[in-house]
């Protein structure tokens, strides 16, 4: 029997930063994951505004900024116009990468074991782990971070409950101009003209040197559209957007394009002795929303920088303990706010009622006036007048035909 403090099962993003952050304070952990090394998958492409401060509070921000590349400029499109060019802190890395990097941040004194959990006994006091390598572990605490892997969990009695299945859909794929050496913007973001496309938007970022695109789109996997991507995908995104091909020029998807659904579920029955469920082991968030590692972050800081020593500091690990986790405001809040724009930014994209006609049509002109004012302040600090709005589109959109 290995003895711990903390027996963290799941070494993805949440896992691998947990064991990260508790290794870092001197706490006793260990990390149960199959993977030595965190293999390639279709998950979070991307870091920036409030996923930056929430990761430096983490302690681990300067190594894993190093790994990414900041794209320092995004052009942003809509209705088939770049109504804007904006500063961006947005940082690319792959996630096996981005996981990978936070893995190698863990002290050697947080042993790593390859194996996967196959039964869990919790109690007040201390909770038994069995592996599938035979070995047993006695921990104060168990962080359960193993994703989707419901199996475990079930044993348990803490059950996944679907509230909107298929919410989205995730294509991610690399972008290489034709003819040339390199696109004209540094990213680029493209929402759609019309709600009938069914798309978030398109975003394509430097990774390296690739240019990376995620496509979002509302789909149901049997639609025959995903498999005319896989395809043609130059073709089809082409006729999804009709002057995108305007704004890059020649291009061709090279490698593959993979795809991922998304469904949004809720977990009940986790309240319990001695197990504490992080990311999306709790629940989901839509990639299309951009908040799964602002969920991540925020329920693995709050749990690491302030719960489990509070927890540790006392005996016993009843559930009263672990319910101040859940119920922390910043927690809550934060599951609330990613729930909220999940489901807002679908129907902005897809509804055509009237006032989400209005919401897409407010956002194109206050976008166009901010990208106008932009380009003056620019000029000005350049020492010339502008003589046009740079961002100003050739003709206006058509009518009630707007999806963002």
């Amino acid at each position: 029997m290995r003895y711990t403090d903390v027996a963290i099962v799941g070494g993805g993003l949440a896992g691998s930063t947990a064991a990260a952050m508790l290794g870092r304070a001197g706490i006793a952990a260990v990390l149960i994951d199959p993977h030595t090394v965190y293999p390639p998958e279709l998950r979070c492409e991307k870091l920036g505004g409030e996923q930056l401060d929430l990761l430096r509070k983490t302690g681990l921000a300067d190594a894993t900024l190093r790994a990414t590349t900041l794209d320092g400029e995004v052009w942003e499109a809509r209705f088939g116009y770049v109504v804007a060019r904006k500063a961006s802190d947005q940082h690319g890395i792959m996630y096996d990468t981005l996981v990978n990097t936070v893995r190698a941040q863990i002290p050697q004194g947080v042993a790593t074991i390859h194996a996967k959990a196959s039964s869990i006994a919790n109690g007040p006091e201390r909770q038994k782990i069995v592996l599938s390598n035979g070995e047993e572990i006695s921990a104060r605490l168990v962080v359960l971070a193993n994703g989707l892997n419901v199996g475990l969990r079930h044993t348990l009695g803490i059950k996944r409950r679907v509230i909107s299945e298929c919410h989205s859909i995730t294509l991610g794929f690399d972008v290489e101009p034709v003819g040339r050496a390199a696109f004209s913007f540094p990213a680029l973001t493209y929402w759609p003209k019309r709600s009938s496309a069914r798309m978030a938007y398109l975003s394509l970022f430097p990774i390296g040197t690739k240019m990376r695109a995620n496509f979002m789109v509302y789909r149901e996997m049997t639609d025959p559209w995903l498999q005319r991507f896989k395809q043609a995908p130059e073709e089809t995104m082409c006729a999804l957007m009709p002057r995108l091909q305007r704004m890059m020029g020649d291009f061709k998807v090279s490698g593959p394009v993979k795809i991922r659904p998304a469904d949004l579920f809720v977990t009940d029955g986790y309240l319990q002795p001695g197990i504490v469920l992080v990311g999306d082991a709790f629940s989901t968030s839509c990639p299309a929303a951009g908040t799964g590692t602002t969920k991540v972050f925020t329920d693995v800081g709050r749990l690491c920088n302030v719960y489990i020593p509070q927890w540790l500091a006392t005996d016993g690990m009843d559930a009263g303990k672990i319910t101040e986790f859940y119920s922390d405001p910043e927690k809550t809040a934060c599951e609330a706010r990613c729930l909220a724009k999940a489901y807002h930014l679908r129907s902005l994209s897809t509804d055509n009622g009237l006032s989400w006609r209005a919401q897409r049509w407010a956002r194109f002109i206050v976008r166009l006036s901010l990208g106008a004012v932009r380009s003056i302040r620019k000029r000005f600090a350049a020492g010339s007048m502008p003589r046009s709005l740079a961002a100003k589109p050739a003709a206006p959109p058509e009518q009630g035909s707007l999806a963002s």
